[in-house]
């Protein structure tokens, strides 16, 4: 069954179960936020990300992806002149059906995603493999000077780490966007495998690297 959402484009990726806080200062936006509270909770609204454009001013957007994410409200803070400071959480993932109103901000008609069924044996031998991965891009990004590294201990549930790792892997939108959009848990990690080896063979061969977000916790400006 499909459903409307409020659409927030973004030039990032949200997964299930991140944190992604906003700074709401476009009067669209505010407008949706006031919506939002008007509504009772649980409150969200969609988060996809642009495939062509930018995030603020007028015509900014020009293409989305077709898979994105639904961004539940944890906290909201208004401010005197305004503006929200918003604490949001990744819920579901969603498929993009059609675009609905543009004015003031854009909804979407929306199909919810689940992850299909994979073989839980399959996934659970997939998770050290990709753990000792992820260690190993983290320590290396150290070592490049990237960033202080302190490796938490990583969660063993297959879906989190999965998003844990598509969310702090430092790659451009594309390769993000590619991660929400496997099927199952088990496509996502050997996914993410071969995105880390690729990363990695790259890190050895620089002498500098970007500073990855630890957080990990996409930012908007808005």
């Amino acid at each position: 069954m499909s459903t409307t959402l409020p659409l927030f484009p973004l030039g990032s990726v949200l997964y299930p179960g991140l944190i992604l806080p906003l700074h709401i200062f476009e009067d669209r936006y505010r407008q949706l936020v006031a919506d939002l509270l008007a509504e009772p909770e649980p409150r969200k609204f969609g988060v996809i990300a642009i495939r062509r454009g930018r995030e603020t001013g007028i015509d900014g957007v020009s293409a989305l992806y077709e898979t994105g994410c639904t961004a539940v409200v944890r906290r909201v803070e208004k401010h005197p002149d305004g503006r929200f400071d918003l604490v949001t959480v990744g819920g579901q993932r969603f498929r993009l059906i059609r675009l609905g109103a543009a004015a003031p901000y854009l909804s979407g008609e929306v199909e919810m995603l689940t992850d299909e069924a994979a073989d839980e044996t399959e996934s659970a031998i997939a998770v050290p493999a990709l753990q000792r991965s992820f260690r190993a891009y983290l320590e290396l990004l150290s070592e490049r000077g990237g960033a202080k590294v302190s490796i938490p201990d990583l969660p063993d549930e297959p879906v989190l780490l999965s998003y844990l790792v598509a969310a702090a892997v430092v790659v451009d939108v594309p390769d993000k966007q590619a991660l929400l959009d496997k099927p199952d848990v088990l496509t996502r990690l050997s996914a993410e495998r071969v995105l880390l080896a690729r990363e990695i063979a790259m890190l050895r061969s620089l002498t500098a690297t970007p500073a990855p977000d630890l957080r990990y916790t996409p930012y908007s400006q808005n």
